[in-house]
C-alpha cells in the first residue's frame, strides 16, 4: 500500500495495503446480513472505486504521517496493498504520541521489526465496516461486537455517547473521531488512541 508506507506505522499498513489477500473476517453474534452488509457498502460507488486505496488516501494526509512512517518500516506496503477490502483502525499522530517517551522511535528499530508488524496489523481487519454496519453489529450484540484482526488478535467495539469505542487485548480503550474515510479498497477510522495487542 502506498499508505501503508507512509502509513506504516500502523492501521495505515493493514487499510494501505491493496496487495493483501482478502480473509474473512470473524466476528462474534453477527448475523450474515450485516456481515454482507459491512463488506458491500458503498464498495462499488464511482466515489470509492476513483478513490485512492489505503495507503495513498493516509499518505495524502498530514495526520497519519507517523502512521505512513510506520507501515514503511514495517515492510508491510506491499503485502498491504492487495485488492481488500480492509478496514482500517487508523491513529492519528496525536494518538501516537499519547505513548510513553521512546515508544515510537523504539518500534521502528531494526530488532524491533515484529512488534512492529504485530502493532500495525492489529488495527487492521480484513473486510470492510463502514460506521453504520459497526454501530448495527454492536447493537444487536447487545452492546458489543468483537472483530478479528489481521494480527490474530481481537478487538471489541462498542458504543459510548453515540461514538465507536475499541477495547484492545489489554483493556485500552480508543474512540473513533472520524470514521468512514473512503479508499478504493476499503475504509479509514482514525482513532485517538494507539491499541496494542497481549
Amino acid at each position: 500500500m502506498n499508505l501503508v508506507k507512509t502509513l506504516s506505522a500502523f492501521l495505515v499498513v493493514g487499510a494501505i495495503a491493496t496487495s493483501c489477500e482478502k480473509k474473512e473476517v470473524e466476528t462474534t453474534d453477527m448475523s450474515a446480513s450485516t456481515e454482507a452488509a459491512m463488506d458491500s457498502t458503498a464498495m462499488d460507488s464511482p466515489a470509492v472505486v476513483n478513490s485512492p486505496n489505503i495507503v495513498g488516501v493516509a499518505s495524502g494526509n498530514a495526520d497519519f504521517s507517523t502512521l505512513v512512517s510506520a507501515v514503511q518500516a514495517a515492510g508491510l506496503v506491499e503485502t498491504l496493498s492487495g485488492a481488500g477490502p480492509f478496514t482500517v483502525f487508523a491513529p492519528t499522530n496525536a494518538a501516537f504520541d499519547k505513548l510513553p517517551a521512546g515508544t515510537v522511535e523504539g518500534l521502528l528499530k531494526p530488532e524491533s521489526l515484529d512488534k512492529l508488524k504485530s502493532v500495525l496489523t492489529y488495527h487492521v481487519v480484513s473486510g470492510k465496516f463502514d460506521a453504520a454496519a459497526v454501530t448495527d453489529a454492536i447493537n444487536k450484540g447487545n452492546g458489543k461486537y468483537t472483530v478479528n484482526t489481521v494480527n490474530g488478535g481481537a478487538i471489541d467495539l462498542s458504543l459510548k455517547d453515540g461514538k465507536v469505542m475499541l477495547t484492545d487485548a489489554n483493556g485500552g480503550m480508543s474512540t473513533v473521531v472520524m470514521a468512514d474515510v473512503p479508499a478504493s479498497n476499503g475504509v479509514i477510522h482514525a482513532i485517538d488512541t494507539v491499541v496494542m495487542p497481549k
